[in-house]
């Protein structure tokens, strides 16, 4: 289907699959994508940091696009992740997955080095992206440390005032995006980039995010971002204490609780690729006791109805 006018977006990143033997089943990434489709997710992020993009290859990454694409058959869109610095390799990036079908891809923001004196400036890095990738770009700030800035403000309106840029991905600094919100330009869409930050993102301006929490969650997610644009903020406050929990455990675990929780959801969310390990006994069923307060899984252990 054409991406979205109409917010809130809710995108996640893709989990895949894996047999035994760490290679990638790409037929449950397809049966995972097919169910998938008939949730509030509305569209894929395939090669991305919750996907175990640093644990795959190209030819793996182009594979998985693919399939997403030949398995959502037009229900949802795809969104490409691409984490490089150099411009030239984004826009080749892209122009490849847009061949399998990507819609848009979302770019990462380059970190600072230094005093940033022997970088080029970062209007010049977007202003070739977002002129020759041949799909909308959308712009994610995720500095290596929780509390980094790669970005001024000023940056900040320059990127998203180029043609071609679809959304601005915010950073878990929110102190720091709090005063980033006014820069992104009126045409780009603001979104969150974790489940904890959803009402916070949505009173600072979010209609949208992306976020592991989608991976269980899509429809809790969706309401606190509609809640937050209608003004309802104690419904939007309802929900979000509902699931900090849950997106805690995602932030504090890694991709084993992304996996598990698709696992225990009726989804093949399988194990990960080494060097990250499986969540124990224990760590799972702390998961299962986090869907169960969130509202995504009943008490008796079978998913709840996701409306």
């Amino acid at each position: 289907m054409p991406i979205p006018t109409t917010d809130p977006i809710i995108v996640a990143p893709t989990n895949m699959p894996f047999h035994a033997n760490e290679s990638l089943d790409l037929d449950a990434l397809a049966r995972n994508i097919d169910k998938f489709c008939g949730t509030a997710l509305s569209g894929f992020v395939v090669g991305t940091y919750g996907g175990e993009e640093f644990h795959m290859g190209e030819p793996e990454k182009v594979s998985m696009i693919k399939t997403v694409v030949d398995a959502h058959a037009g229900r949802r869109f795809v969104i490409a992740g691409i984490d490089t610095l150099s411009p030239t390799e984004v826009v080749r990036l892209a122009h490849l997955y847009a061949e399998v079908g990507a819609d848009m891809v979302r770019v990462r923001i380059p970190p600072r080095t230094g005093d940033g004196s022997q970088q080029a400036p970062i209007q010049d890095f977007f202003e070739q992206v977002t002129r020759d990738s041949p799909v909308p770009v959308i712009v994610i700030h995720q500095p290596k440390t929780p509390m980094g800035v790669d970005l001024t403000p000023s940056e900040l309106a320059d990127i998203t005032a180029f043609d071609n840029v679809f959304a601005y991905i915010m950073s878990l600094n929110y102190r720091y995006e709090c005063r980033m919100a006014p820069f992104v330009n009126d045409a780009v869409k603001f979104w969150s980039c974790n489940g904890t930050l959803l009402m916070p993102a949505g009173i600072i301006g979010a209609v949208g995010a992306c976020l592991l929490f989608g991976n269980w969650g899509p429809h809790i997610a969706r309401d606190i971002i509609q809640a937050c644009l209608d003004g309802r903020l104690s419904d939007a406050q309802e929900l979000q204490l509902r699931i900090n929990h849950m997106d805690y455990l995602g932030m504090a675990w890694g991709v084993g609780v992304q996996k598990t929780g698709l696992n225990l959801l009726g989804y093949e969310g399988t194990v990960p690729r080494l060097p990250n390990l499986p969540l124990s006994e224990a760590q799972t069923s702390e998961v299962r006791e986090a869907l169960i307060e969130a509202g995504i899984m009943n008490s008796d252990g079978t998913p709840a109805p996701q409306i």
